[in-house]
């Protein structure tokens, strides 16, 4: 009984750990942290962190400030998880490997899986990383170090080398038993692999389907006959893909020989996604591709510079097709007040129709076969919505300066630039994939460069026409 109310009363501490959800941190827990860092309390500290999931126990070393986290982790070096330093962001992780000795690192790198295992050691320079690998065992040294040799986002980084494979004339009983006496199951699967005697994946049977066969039923009447297959150098994102498309929990990686040399599951695929997203997000904003929340200052500034000196350029040719109708502006200054609306309508359009589409061509439901008949529906979309705010923006600068024909320069000028904004907003995704340029990277500058000079240019020039 006694027994059972410490665990009742572990299980409550832990959820009160927990946000609103009942999984996360909460900032109640978070704050208290703090206080057992600044009260210099790491018995408490080292009690309640150790409570946590490993990745929750990432999440914390994230939050906190770089001072507070070698605080923690002088107090839980020796005790850390290896799976917490797996899931934490590259720059953290960084900072945290760097104080640890090559012999305690290299032991909680041996215990880790060998995807995880590289991502680790990928983060580390070449000289340390080579140090770190000789305090390794030799059969764990050997799979990370191949692992390493393999492209980076490639299948072959985030595989894992341990899986399950039998031949196809064993019997279900035979398959269980193996399972309870090898040594070399992982930890976690959910599918059997089966193989030819070429070690070339035929077939795989789900757990659930295995586990409910009679022990005499044969391998190849209950297997799934064409498994789908991941090549060792295929890019992480066309295997998300495949994950998705044919609802996989986990697929076989075979090598340039078809042969079966590790195994994905979906986890790691979740995490690829997440990623993929991310990034994707990121460049549409002109942002590097990696996450810089737990940069230096001074890095993230250099990371964003770049597209933040291409935006000049682009403003200062909308500031020279303004230039260009200065006479006019100064003739009507009702020009200036209208400007931004054109500009501002086509950019927020074209933006709409380029996320539809980086978005589309991420999911591969944009292609050749379609790419016609989407182009085509998002310039009827920009007319239609020109059209409509062509009439309304009309309407309103003619009765707001009392000048009809300011109205149908803006109206005509509004309805051009979103139609604009919907030929390009779907174009450049394209014309980018095409040049394998990835296509969420810069595609939102130059889009509106290209509203914001047409917007200026058509409006100006149609005021200079027909008001002057």
């Amino acid at each position: 009984m006694e027994n059972n109310s410490k665990t009742i009363a572990e299980n409550i501490n832990i959820y009160n750990n927990k946000n609103s959800f009942g999984f996360g941190i909460s900032a109640k827990f978070i704050d208290k942290t703090r206080d057992n860092i600044k009260a210099n309390n790491l018995q408490g500290l080292e009690e309640d962190i150790l409570s946590l999931h490993p990745a929750d126990i990432a999440d914390i070393f994230e939050i906190l400030s770089q001072e507070d986290r070698k605080i923690l982790f002088s107090t839980l070096q020796h005790k850390l998880p290896p799976e917490t330093l797996a899931s934490l962001d590259e720059q953290v992780l960084k900072d945290i490997i760097e104080n640890y000795k090559p012999s305690i690192l290299g032991d909680l790198i041996a215990q880790l899986n060998t995807d995880d295992a590289a991502y680790i050691l990928e983060n580390l320079e070449t000289e340390k990383r080579d140090d770190l690998l000789n305090q390794i065992s030799t059969d764990a040294r050997s799979l990370i170090i191949q692992a390493l040799e393999f492209p980076e986002m490639s299948a072959g980084r985030l595989m894992q080398r341990d899986y399950v494979a039998v031949p196809r004339y064993w019997n279900v009983g035979q398959v269980i038993d193996y399972l309870r006496r090898s040594i070399k199951v992982p930890d976690q699967f959910y599918a059997i692999f089966i193989v030819d005697p070429r070690h070339i994946p035929v077939g795989t049977i789900p757990l659930h389907k295995l586990m409910r066969s009679e022990r005499k039923v044969v391998l190849s009447d209950i297997m799934t006959t064409e498994p789908v297959v991941v090549p060792v150098d295929m890019d992480q994102e066309d295997m998300a893909f495949l994950f998705e498309q044919y609802d996989l929990t986990s697929a076989p990686v075979v090598n340039s020989q078809n042969r079966l040399i590790g195994m994905v599951t979906v986890d790691d695929v979740v995490e690829v996604i997440q990623e993929e997203a991310e990034e994707d997000m990121l460049k549409l904003a002109g942002i590097s591709g990696d996450t810089d929340i737990y940069m230096a200052a001074w890095q993230t500034a250099r990371s964003r510079f770049t597209w933040l000196f291409i935006n000049l350029l682009t403003a200062i040719l909308a500031s020279i097709a303004i230039g260009i109708f200065e006479g006019t502006i100064k003739q009507i200054v009702a020009l200036a007040v209208l400007m931004p609306i054109v500009a501002s309508m086509g950019g927020n359009a074209g933006t709409q129709t380029l996320t539809v589409a980086v978005r589309a061509l991420a999911t591969r439901e944009l292609n050749q076969s379609n790419a016609l008949r989407v182009f085509g529906k998002e310039i009827l979309v920009g007319i239609i919505n020109g059209i409509i705010f062509a009439i309304i923006v009309g309407l309103v600068a003619a009765l707001w300066f009392g000048e009809q024909g300011l109205g149908i320069v803006i109206a005509l000028a509004m309805l051009f630039n979103l139609f604009v904004a919907g030929f390009f907003g779907a174009s450049i995704p394209l014309l980018l994939q095409r040049w394998k340029i990835d296509p969420a990277l810069g595609a939102s500058i130059l889009l509106t460069t290209v509203t914001d000079v047409v917007g200026f240019f058509v409006f100006l020039g149609l005021a200079k026409i027909l008001l002057t």
